[in-house]
């Protein structure tokens, strides 16, 4: 590799650092804003205030999350919306690692949900399939990927199976 060919990628790292580091900065000043303003208390409050019981919450924090996860990447999801509706979710005794992973798929899925899923872009790349006939042959496996998130979200046992065999207690 000769210096030139170096410093390209260099400058190319650099750039895709600082793109990852003006959304993590992005997100602490809106968490910052979000928290002390006391919106995940209001929301939570005004959900409690609601009455709404659990699976009914959690089926409807799965259907915005889908949306979003079309338009939005992981690290926004994972840093300004979660924390939105956490202590929603704690307020209304949903476990908290049921939620935690129970979101982590839901983000996951929006991965390689059109239009903006990454992972289409990189298998691709990879691939060198064009974008059109990758997400013309992936609704299938979204539909598989939906029908066990809501697996998870109706059946809870099936995410805290595994850490109850280890000692949770939830």
């Amino acid at each position: 590799m000769d210096l030139k060919t170096f410093k390209l990628l260099v400058l190319d790292a650099c750039r895709g650092t600082a793109v990852v580091g003006l959304i993590i900065a992005s997100a602490l000043v809106f968490n910052y804003i979000v928290a002390s303003e006391n919106i995940p208390r209001l929301v939570a409050a005004s959900l409690k205030g609601l009455d709404v019981a659990p699976s009914p919450f959690l089926l409807a924090v799965n259907v915005l999350f889908l949306l979003l996860g079309c338009l939005f990447d992981a690290t926004t999801l994972l840093l300004i919306v979660i924390p939105l509706f956490l202590p929603a979710a704690r307020e209304l005794g949903v476990d908290l690692i049921h939620f935690g992973v129970v979101m982590v798929v839901n983000i996951m899925i929006g991965l390689v949900t059109p239009p903006y899923g990454v992972l289409l872009f990189v298998i691709s790349g990879i691939c060198k399939i064009p974008l059109g006939s990758i997400i013309r042959e992936i609704w299938p496996f979204i539909a598989v990927l939906v029908f066990g998130l809501l697996l998870m979200v109706v059946f809870p046992e099936i995410v805290l199976w595994l850490p109850k065999q280890f000692g949770y207690k939830g």
